[in-house]
Parts: structure tokens; C-alpha cells; sequence
């Protein structure tokens, strides 16, 4: 568990890293009605200008979601989080989730903390974009 008085700001959190495979894509698709073909269908990806099958945008997403609740623990909560698309994603390649500190803070009683967040490809090139936005336990009393 993390305690909001053992972060400091500008405080990188633990990457985690994702290996989608098409089988983990074709259940992605089947769990969100997603059935778009460029992210199953190599052919039909292809033919669309794309270097092959491409990760669904909300699943990178996801990703970074799974990266913030494994780092806060069950004593964390995940409040908003939030992501643009600024490049593709391929099947069988490594997705690498990273997140840095930019603020925390505390507001209504709440101990909060704002989060940059970002997925990157192999090649070091940023596909998501985003920030997040936890709550997480105090080691303070309550007065």
C-alpha cells in the first residue's frame, strides 16, 4: 500500500509492461463491442494503411488504469482517469505504461494526488497520453 506522505511530486511510479496477443485483443472486442477489424483481421488492418493489427485505444488505456490501481493497492482509490490516442499500438509488441507525480495535494479531506500518465511502444514513441487522478490513505489520525 502507498501512503499519500510517502510520494513526492515529480516522482516517476512503477512502469508496468503489457504484451498484448490477438487472442487477448478478439476477447477485448468481444467484452467492450468493439469488433472494428484492424484489430483482429491482419489482412483488413493492412489494407487500411496500418503496419498490421493495432491495439484497441481504450485497452492501452485500460493498461494505464491497471498500472495506477496495482501501485496504489487496496487501500487507493483510482478517481478519474483520462487519455488521448497520439499513435497506434501493435499486437505481439511490448506496451510499456509509465506515470510521473505532478501534484498532490489534499481537498475536501481527501488525501489526492494528479498524475501524468503515458503508454509508449517499443520505439520510445508516447501512443497515450493522459493524467489520472487517486486518492490514497494518510498515515495522519483523524483529529
Amino acid at each position: 500500500m502507498v501512503y499519500y506522505e510517502d510520494i513526492i511530486d515529480g516522482a516517476d511510479i512503477p512502469a508496468l509492461v503489457k504484451y498484448p496477443t490477438t487472442m487477448q485483443l478478439v476477447k477485448y472486442a468481444g467484452a467492450s463491442g468493439d469488433f472494428y477489424q484492424i484489430h483482429y483481421d491482419k489482412d483488413f488492418a493492412v489494407a487500411s494503411g496500418l503496419p498490421g493489427v493495432i491495439v484497441h485505444g481504450w485497452l492501452a488505456l485500460a493498461f494505464l488504469g491497471q498500472m495506477l490501481t496495482d501501485w496504489l493497492g487496496d487501500g487507493g482509490t483510482l478517481v478519474k482517469l483520462n487519455g488521448s490516442y497520439r499513435g497506434v499500438n501493435k499486437v505481439d509488441e511490448d506496451i510499456i505504461c509509465n506515470g510521473k507525480i505532478a501534484k498532490k495535494y489534499v481537498e475536501d479531506g481527501r488525501h489526492l494526488a494528479r498524475l501524468d500518465i503515458w503508454a509508449e511502444n517499443p520505439q520510445g514513441d508516447k501512443t497515450v497520453t493522459g493524467f489520472a487522478v487517486v486518492a490514497m490513505p494518510s498515515k495522519e489520525k483523524p483529529q
